[in-house]
């Protein structure tokens, strides 16, 4: 099996065995990490825009960001058009983001629990 980082999240076949408990730990790992990279790109990008169209400072940024990110809303009123039309944006960038990081952190468990159902068993 080759060493990348990306073998680890391959998935077993139905007829293979269900994985190791430490090569599922790896592959949470790796989709816990993909997970925190996707969000901080994410916040990295809400806080750049609302700096820039908004001209908010770097914290003001941070708690807008984070918040329509975490699916709560933004916290201060948008005076620009070019802000609102951002902010619009971001939101619907910040729910795809967080369908995507779902799908990738659940991956691997609902793999295993499907894997152990279809194993095949041999007497």
């Amino acid at each position: 099996m080759p060493s990348n980082a990306l073998a680890v999240t391959r998935f077993e076949h139905r007829s293979h065995p269900v994985a190791s408990r430490r090569k599922f730990m790896r592959r949470m790992f790796v989709a816990v990490g993909l997970w925190a990279v996707l969000t901080l790109v994410g916040l990295v990008i809400g806080m750049a825009g609302y700096a820039y169209f908004e001209g908010m400072s770097l914290v003001d940024a941070y708690v807008n960001a984070a918040m329509i990110l975490s699916g709560m809303g933004p916290v201060s009123e948008l005076k620009t058009t070019g802000g609102k039309i951002f902010a619009g944006s971001y939101a619907i960038f910040s729910g795809l983001i967080i369908v995507v990081a779902t799908g990738i952190v659940l991956a691997p468990i609902f793999h295993r629990v499907l894997h152990r159902f279809h194993v095949e068993t041999t007497d």
